[in-house]
């Protein structure tokens, strides 16, 4: 299976669509390259054939300063591919390896620690989402609800639009979408950062725009251009950052949210243990 620490191969990807079709030749290489070869520039130039100039114009696209520390990066990170699986279960793991390395490369603990912060002030959370990510928003509910957080999570369009108006400087509102562009979800961030609440969105899209009413805008990786990417629960990527920062969250005051946490689980054996001893005396 492929591996990559702080990946170059999705940072290639991410930066794939602006190149030329010549860079894109380059790119093509390293990403499906699966063994340990001449990664001097001479050598590629040779093998790809394409100028010296054109490999450190890549490598600048890729955010490098030039094509010698593209390969020392490229070269240091990179392990060959076992073949030790096969087949479909092999894909599908080299995909979830690779939203994984993604996620590292994307993830800015800074915001996620301000986002901790937002959490620890507010006084009423909301997390909304439609489909997929009204799945991911519901589990969020749950997660954080039991480290005493009040949040509540919305699925429905009606109901996302009408708590859009119920928001205030003491609100959190975090909206869930993948695209970037699920109008619903969007008119919540922007009525509550219009009522100075704080507001965050999760998605794999990146556009200037989003800055305009929310406060935070938490990048993912996107399914959208993996192979078998069809095959993989869309919630994968969102659960991911949603477990980055309540992990964060977590730690802030610990000792407090791992007694809340462990109150809900005793909760929640007692009514198990209530059921129990009702449906005993009901039986003959």
């Amino acid at each position: 299976m492929e591996y990559y620490v702080k990946s170059v191969v999705p940072i290639i990807k991410m930066n794939y669509e602006k190149m030329t079709a010549v860079e894109k030749s380059i790119a093509d290489f390293f990403i499906q390259n699966q063994e340990k070869v001449d990664l001097s520039s001479k050598a590629i130039s040779d093998r790809l054939y394409v100028s010296e100039a054109s490999l450190s114009r890549f490598a600048q696209k890729c955010g490098y300063r030039g094509y010698r520390e593209f390969m020392y990066q490229y070269e240091v990170t990179f392990v060959e591919k076992k073949e030790t699986i096969t087949g479909n279960t092999r894909r599908i793991l080299n995909i979830y390896q690779e939203l994984l390395n993604k996620t590292y490369s994307l993830v800015d603990e800074e915001q996620i620690s301000r986002i901790a912060q937002y959490l620890s002030n507010a006084k009423r959370v909301v997390a909304c989402g439609r489909g997929s990510s009204g799945h991911a928003a519901a589990e969020m509910e749950m997660r954080f609800m039991r480290i005493g957080v009040n949040i509540d999570s919305l699925r429905d369009s009606d109901l996302i639009r009408m708590q859009a108006v119920f928001h205030d400087k003491y609100s959190l509102a975090f909206g869930i979408s993948i695209s970037g562009d699920t109008e619903e979800v969007l008119y919540l961030l922007r009525e509550a950062h219009h009522r100075g609440a704080k507001t965050v969105l999760i998605t794999a899209n990146q556009t200037d725009k989003f800055y305009e009413y929310c406060n935070e805008v938490v990048r993912m990786p996107s399914l959208q251009y993996l192979n078998q990417g069809n095959v993989i629960s869309p919630q994968f990527p969102i659960l991911l950052m949603l477990d980055i920062i309540y992990s964060c969250y977590a730690e802030l005051d610990k000792g407090r949210k791992e007694h809340l946490h462990d109150t809900t689980l005793r909760a929640l054996a007692g009514e198990k243990e209530g059921q129990r001893q009702q449906d005993g005396r009901r039986m003959p």
